[in-house]
């Protein structure tokens, strides 16, 4: 019976798409507009830089660490740069410990080629020896609850971690990284890749989706930006779209963006 009253108030599928061809959503935003973001800086004493990220009640950990390792033989003069995500059981229960699923795979790459392509990170100034020495950059995102939209929760979360990081000192008498002494800020450029996800459901295009809202969604295209440059684009979930439905994802995901960018400003200025 419990069952039963709850599921009469629960917002199914069709209800959902049919809120969205009113410009309406079942939280009362609109079809471009985020939930509450809050960030919580400095969450750990073993990260260079981390934070917490909350877009509503999707919850993400992002940690900056480095470390100094040899460069990759194809940029000899340039740091490295790792990205890493775990999605945690705790975090829902479609997560399963054990080996990284496309799912985490997709998170972290995805990541990743923003903040690479964008050259957010100056890596040249990260080489301490051209062909043998550089630090690399490792960002480890964790989710610790899934209500929709990890993908924008965790490029949010590492441009700030990496924006608030301090570069350990290294030794080169002694060659280890002397962690707790600082040397200043990672470098960085102006470009930040601020990433927004467009879904679409149904006929109707949304940003921001809660859980149900995305277990509905056909197609989803994630963005990163800087300054009107598109650096990253990645499309996900079999769905097509016309050239003028992605003519439109464009232009939402321009719009988007400067709104998200203030949000960050908040944070790092």
């Amino acid at each position: 019976m419990v069952d039963k009253i709850l599921t009469t108030f629960e917002p199914t599928g069709n209800r959902i798409k049919e809120y969205l061809k009113m410009g309406k959503r079942f939280d009362e935003r609109g079809p471009l507009d985020f939930r509450e973001i809050t960030v919580e800086k400095d969450i750990s004493n073993k990260a260079e830089g981390s934070v917490r990220v909350k877009i509503g009640k999707t919850e993400v950990i992002v940690g900056v660490k480095l470390g100094v390792s040899e460069p990759y033989p194809d940029s000899p003069n340039k740091g490295n740069l790792m990205v890493t995500a775990e999605m945690l059981p705790l975090s829902s229960p479609r997560f399963e410990p054990g080996p990284p699923r496309f799912e985490s795979i997709e998170l972290g790459r995805v990541t990743d080629r923003g903040l690479r392509e964008s050259g957010f990170i100056d890596l040249e100034k990260l080489c301490i020896k051209e062909g043998e020495k550089v630090w690399t950059v490792f960002v480890d995102i964790y989710s610790i609850n899934d209500d929709g939209n990890l993908m924008d929760a965790s490029t949010l979360g590492s441009i700030i971690a990496l924006k608030i990081a301090k570069m350990p000192v290294y030794d080169e008498k002694e060659k280890k990284v002397m962690y707790g002494e600082e040397n200043g800020e990672i470098p960085l450029t102006k470009n930040l890749p601020i990433a927004v996800s467009v879904h679409k459901v149904g006929d109707s295009f949304i940003v921001d989706p809660s859980r149900e809202e995305e277990d509905l969604s056909e197609c989803r295209v994630t963005i990163a930006n800087h300054n009107g440059t598109i650096s990253s684009l990645q499309k996900s979930n079999s769905k097509e779209l016309e050239i003028i439905e992605m003519k439109k994802v464009f232009e939402i995901s321009n719009e988007v963006s400067k709104k998200l960018l203030k949000e960050v400003e908040k944070y790092i200025n």
